[in-house]
């Protein structure tokens, strides 16, 4: 007997749209979305869509009244619960576009919960497109299979990450002038944590200083090269959810 064909294919396309979806429900899709599914994927009618709100996991649609400017989509099942999402943040130092693109892409395929921009006395980039960022980061859950969106926060000065910093919540910092072993520690600290990447050119003494002497920071290291810093982000990320299970 012929194989069954795997239902929705592989191919299917996968979207994040803001309206909350439920079974029944029909979303009509226009814009950049309409021209995507319609335009370049050559939607026809019945054909199913992939899609997910960032709050009730995945459904899949079929694809109804397709035209070239918009389309209608026919919620006709949940597929699968919002994932859980580990407890981790990752504060980055401001770096250049297309870089720090690549970084809040990267955060959301490696499972970060939020993503906290911070500005250091050495950050040359200090202002920032979050919506820009935000849509890396849709794009990249599009694409990763993931169902929870990081939260992404307005830029805050290290100083004042500092001084409101939960006290639950361990802080993993790369150290340049050295530390524990990234994966040792991560290992050693169970729970609620963030990791913590300054500019290119590092944090000034004074701000090392202040940073050990926040009870729940860390000091580590990526090992013997000198790491860019979107490098050092995605490995440090990757280090704790192999530490924490989630690999």
């Amino acid at each position: 007997m012929p194989a069954t064909p795997a239902w929705p294919p592989d191919s299917t396309p996968r979207l994040y749209v803001e309206q909350p979806l439920e079974l029944g429900a029909h979303l009509r899709i226009d814009g950049a979305q309409a021209h995507y599914l319609a335009g370049v994927m050559r939607l026809k009618p019945d054909d199913p869509v992939l899609l997910f709100d960032d709050s009730s996991g995945d459904w899949l649609g079929l694809a109804r009244d397709v035209r070239k400017r918009d389309l209608t989509i026919e919620i006709t099942q949940h597929l699968r619960p919002r994932e859980p999402v580990p407890d981790l943040w990752l504060c980055v130092a401001p770096i250049k576009k297309g870089r720090i693109d690549w970084v809040a892409e990267k955060a959301c395929e490696l499972g970060a919960a939020r993503m906290v921009p911070v500005l250091t006395r050495r950050t040359i980039v200090d202002r920032l497109n979050l919506d820009r960022l935000r849509a890396h980061m849709i794009e990249a859950a599009e694409q990763c299979g993931r169902t929870a969106l990081p939260d992404l926060v307005e830029p805050v000065k290290l100083a004042a990450l500092l001084a409101e910093w939960p006290p639950e919540r361990a802080l993993f910092f790369a150290d340049e002038s050295g530390g524990v072993p990234a994966f040792a520690a991560m290992r050693a600290h169970a729970g609620q944590a963030a990791i913590l990447i300054g500019p290119e050119g590092g944090f000034t003494p004074e701000e090392r200083e202040a940073i050990r002497a926040l009870p729940q920071a860390v000091g580590i290291t990526l090992g013997p090269r000198i790491l860019r810093a979107e490098t050092a982000a995605a490995a440090a990320l990757a280090v704790w959810m192999a530490a924490a299970g989630d690999w």
